[in-house]
């Protein structure tokens, strides 16, 4: 047998048993559907359906490697673009741990240049042998990269119930089954908002667009010595920029602030006051000047605060009103593990690589070419290179979903 017809009957077999926990998304008849099927590797869109059975049945029968369900809403969900009639569209994020920067990926990530063979490790933007862009990407997920994005997650469920007001019922998270999250905002106010509405939302996300001149601190005319910013208890990115300054502050050393540009000499009358200035801020603060240290220096701990504080998405997503979004409790056909939607109250504790493992029966012996350690459920695998070896089944489904290995008779 070969591995990719194993990978499909694997996901058969889990279909079969699994089917009736498929969700569908509300309104399932404005809905289209799309799926990567396994024998052609091809995008098979414009599908939809009446009922939840219907779907079920659907995923029984074909048992795709990916299936999505459209966050719009249509008249005509089955026609081709420009005549569904669009009604509408849910708010969606995706946050992704390869748009974020971990040292990880250093370690297990690797490419190979499709032009000239070159290898490395990590993502590059182009190959520093020839300069191509074009890639053979081996990407991996790990406790590192994970956790990246849940934080990024978090960060992004607070502004939505905090600073936009969505109540904890109308805003979900899902794992994505691979490296990140899908955050879902559920409100028919928003369902109308445009592309560029929805620019506005994630550009206030992200930060980008903040006037930082604004958040500086202004010396008072009662006190020369104090000055007047952004208060930890404020509202908005007010608070967010006072939080953000004050983490970092917190810990940071010489070599931190040197980093971020500051000479030497106000990097450590910075942290020479460490203390005094991390006190005014628990008062009216945040800022008391602080001899040799002015505007310009506190404007690059500012300008660190809010790329501290900004939610890392993909902004792409949440703006295209006819994006296509993994449907929660299908099977993600790079790792074989489950798309999870749970509350968001349960976020801190929630463990993909437990929760998300889709096979937990039998075992299989594989041969793989190269994989770096990992980790699934309580169990650890690897390192492996050009070896045979008989590992549980959702190990080996995981191996041979990211074309590491194949199938030994």
């Amino acid at each position: 047998m070969g591995t990719q017809t194993f990978i499909q009957q694997k996901f058969a077999e889990f279909y079969e048993e699994n089917a009736t926990k498929i969700e569908a998304p509300p309104s399932i008849k404005q809905r289209e559907f799309g799926f990567m099927v396994f024998k052609e590797n091809i995008m098979v869109r414009h599908k939809g359906f009446s009922t939840v059975d219907a779907l079920r049945s659907f995923m029984k029968e074909n048992a795709p490697a990916h299936a999505y369900h459209s966050t719009a809403y249509y008249e005509m969900p089955e026609e081709k673009m420009d005549n569904k009639g669009w009604l509408g569209a849910d708010l969606y994020f995706d946050i992704d741990a390869d748009h974020i920067a971990t040292k990880c990926k250093e370690i297990h990530d690797s490419w190979t240049c499709k032009d000239c063979s070159f290898t490395g490790k990590g993502q590059p933007d182009v190959c520093p042998a020839c300069g191509s862009k074009r890639f053979d990407e081996k990407i991996w997920p790990c406790d590192e990269c994970l956790g990246s994005a849940k934080r990024e997650a978090i960060k992004l469920v607070d502004m939505l119930t905090k600073e936009f007001g969505f109540s904890s019922e109308e805003v979900d998270v899902s794992f994505s089954g691979h490296r990140g999250y899908h955050v879902h905002v559920a409100n028919e106010i928003i369902r109308e908002l445009d592309a560029g509405a929805r620019k506005e939302i994630v550009d206030y996300i992200t930060g980008v667009g903040l006037n930082t001149a604004l958040y500086s601190p202004e010396t008072t005319s009662r006190a020369p010595a104090e000055t007047v910013g952004s208060a930890l208890g404020d509202l908005g990115w007010w608070g967010r920029i006072a939080k953000g300054a004050y983490e970092f502050l917190l810990s940071a050393n010489i070599k931190d602030l040197t980093n971020l540009g500051l000479k030497e000499r106000r990097a450590n009358e910075i942290i020479s006051n460490r203390q005094a200035v991390l006190n005014s801020w628990k008062k009216e603060g945040p800022w008391r000047q602080i001899r040799g240290v002015g505007k310009e220096e506190l404007k690059v701990i500012i300008n660190h605060a809010v790329e501290s504080q900004s939610a890392k998405i993909d902004t792409m997503v949440t703006t295209d009103i006819h994006r296509l979004i993994r449907l929660p409790n299908s099977l993600h056909g790079k790792t074989g593990w489950l798309k999870i939607s749970f509350p968001t109250a349960d976020i801190d504790s929630f463990d993909p690589l437990k929760t998300a493992v889709a096979f937990k029966k039998g075992e299989v012996t594989i041969y793989v070419e190269k994989a770096p350690k990992f980790r699934l459920g309580d169990g650890w695998f690897g390192e492996y290179e050009k070896q045979k070896v008989e590992l549980p089944m959702a190990a080996a489904i995981f191996l041979l979903c990211k074309d590491a290995a194949r199938l030994v008779d």
